[in-house]
């Protein structure tokens, strides 16, 4: 199947891809005002959720007011945070892409298979009827010969008797 490594050669080219695409949308990020301002409250968000959560984890207490990032530290994490992000879900949808084509392959092998059982089934029962059929004739075929004998089964009787008349 030529599919199947034009479709891996793909997925891995994406995947090589995705690493300098992700430094690019970084080194992208800290230059658009408007994009750099989100992103900085993204980068803050996270740094107060995971500093509380490294709190609660070494059990300090998590009521002491947190320190906001300075901003270029804001925007290097959320930068990072962004470059990630992207990696991982171009990473899942090939993961996903490669899932679902996976299960179409399953599914028409299994369709397949349905299929072959499938005529399997009929023929089983043709042969089936022709066995009965042939059961049925050798019955009365058995049937006959009791009524005639041996002899009468194979004609022979039938046989003797016109030829002793065509010697007469």
């Amino acid at each position: 199947m030529v599919v199947l490594p034009v479709v891996k050669l793909a997925t891995l080219a994406l995947k090589t891809a995705c690493k300098p695409i992700a430094n690019r949308l970084k080194k992208e990020a800290g230059y658009h005002p408007k994009f750099r301002s989100v992103i900085i409250a993204i980068a803050q968000a996270n740094h107060r959720l995971t500093t509380r959560v490294q709190r609660r984890i070494y059990g300090h207490a998590t009521d002491v007011a947190i320190r906001p990032l300075n901003e270029e530290k804001a925007v290097q994490a959320a930068a990072d945070l962004l470059g990630e992000i992207f990696v991982f879900s171009v990473a899942g949808a090939a993961v996903i892409f490669e899932v679902q084509r996976s299960s179409r392959s399953e599914a028409r092998k299994e369709e397949l298979r349905r299929q072959e059982i499938q005529a399997i089934k009929m023929m089983n029962e043709e042969l089936a009827r022709e066995i009965e059929l042939l059961a049925h004739k050798l019955e009365e075929l058995e049937q006959l010969s009791r009524g005639r004998g041996l002899l009468g089964t194979l004609n022979f009787r039938h046989t003797h008797a016109s030829e002793n008349r065509k010697s007469n």
